[in-house]
């Protein structure tokens, strides 16, 4: 078996490629909140809570795809060509059914808004923002399965360039259409959205040029058939994916409660929460690579057979995985005052996220590991536990404890900090115990993933 700095070294050359596919898609949401935030902090307050509601239904249909994750990454580590080509032809086939539910809720974003005590201004102007990303979704959630596809494989740098690329088309919509350049109207927050949807276009045609031109396909490929609507193979992405989109959807609305408790605060609480919760999820892209890379390790290595180095895997993996979020929570802590200067001017939100950041700098460790033994669980195919953890942890006791601070004893927006903190060390703690006694080693090769 291969020593631990060499799986070390396994790990991280996976890994580089997606943290920059994540740190690239992460830097998307980035230009649009710096340049909405130069627009008002009304613009930001209602681009902040569309986008809650907007990736708190999103993440869940997206999860469901990731069903793809343990068949594709399995097969590959057999060398099973044929059922991982299915196995995408399925995914797309899912992805573009999830799109049907997900555009209908996205029609409701104002309705939700107001039922979750924002004010009607906000309300009706996030509305606006939501609605013209809705032709965007088909393109996006195709884009999503071609990309997990290719990361079982262990083909990162495509989607990489891809990203790097749609990212320039980004700032380029985003300046023309939300400041009305190069002759173009002005349409402020409306414009930023439809700046998302046409950059989701574009990384999907980019995916699907790179795809095709080099024939990444070559090798896990069968014609299209009737299998790929096969209801037995659609229901084996169901099966795998629908735990990860409730894990995604459980941690996520976690987020988006809290921010919108932020908004029951006032429109500088909820300004300075998306700052704060902007970088947070900045810094979360790196785990979230080394997450991915761990779910195509792992499964590659349950395809071999290869239990014993599976296990030591997901342990080098899950300290990869907190070594690099301790940098982040040193960053987060040291430069409280400085870093929120880079997304507003307003004296009043950077004080206030001064006093979060030392609180989001303290569960850096635990979101790192989180999100790593979440995808080691993916890899094996052993989907459900990450879904009850979050249940547990964030909902039963992290969003009542946030409440109870912000509310009850006068936090405020420090309380609903220190409950997500809460909730994340929880769920951290439970998911290295599972793996440390039912982790790839404790499993033989009949648990593995089945083919057809």
């Amino acid at each position: 078996m291969p020593s631990t700095r060499d799986e070390f070294r396994a790990l991280w050359r996976l890994a580089l490629p997606i943290v920059g596919v994540n740190l690239g898609t992460m830097l998307l949401g980035l230009v649009d909140t710096l340049m909405v935030g130069h627009l008002s902090q009304e613009a930001l307050a209602a681009a902040t809570l569309a986008n809650a509601w907007l990736h708190g239904t999103l993440l869940f249909f997206m999860g469901i795809v990731f069903g793809l994750d343990p068949i594709v990454s399995q097969a590959h580590g057999a060398q099973d060509g044929e059922r991982a080509g299915l196995a995408l032809q399925r995914g797309i086939v899912v992805a573009l059914l999830v799109c049907i539910p997900l555009g209908i809720l996205w029609t409701y974003t104002e309705p939700f808004l107001l039922l979750a005590g924002q004010s009607a201004e906000l309300a009706r102007a996030a509305h606006r923002y939501t609605l013209v990303q809705i032709p965007s979704l088909p393109f996006f959630m195709v884009f999503i399965a071609m990309r997990q596809y290719l990361q079982g494989r262990g083909i990162i740098r495509p989607a990489l360039f891809v990203i790097l690329v749609s990212n320039l088309f980004n700032v380029f919509f985003n300046w023309t259409l939300i400041f009305g350049r190069l002759g173009m109207p002005a349409l402020g927050l409306e414009g930023a959205g439809i700046s998302t949807a046409l950059t989701r276009g574009v990384m999907w045609l980019g995916l699907l040029f790179v795809f095709k031109a080099y024939q990444l396909h070559h090798g896990a490929w069968v014609p299209w058939s009737r299998r790929a609507i096969d209801l037995r193979g659609l229901a084996e992405v169901l099966r795998f994916g629908l735990p990860v989109g409730l894990q995604h959807a459980l941690e996520v609305w976690a987020f988006a409660a809290a921010t919108l408790m932020a908004g029951v605060l006032g429109t500088t609480a909820v300004a300075a929460h998306a700052v704060v919760l902007n970088m947070a999820s900045l810094s979360f892209m790196v785990p979230m690579g080394i997450s991915f890379s761990a779910v195509t390790r792992v499964g590659n290595l349950i395809g071999r057979g290869q239990h014993a180095h599976a296990q030591r895997a997901a342990w080098v993996a899950l300290g990869l995985g907190a070594g690099v979020m301790s940098l982040a929570a040193v960053a987060f802590a040291t430069l409280r005052h400085w870093l929120p200067t880079l997304y507003t001017s307003e004296p009043r939100v950077i004080a206030l996220c001064a006093t979060i950041l030392p609180i989001a700098a303290a569960f850096q460790v635990f979101d790192g590991i989180q999100v790593v033994g979440a995808g080691i669980l993916r890899g094996m195919g052993r989907t459900l536990p990450a879904a009850w953890f979050n249940l547990l942890a964030y909902w039963m006791l992290a969003l009542p404890l946030a409440w109870w601070l912000a509310f009850e004893r006068g936090l405020r927006l420090q309380g609903i900090w220190w409950g997500l903190a809460l909730g994340l060390a929880i769920v951290a703690v439970l998911l290295l115990v599972w793996i440390r006694y039912r982790g790839p080693a404790s499993t033989g090769p009949g648990t593995s993933v089945r083919p057809d």
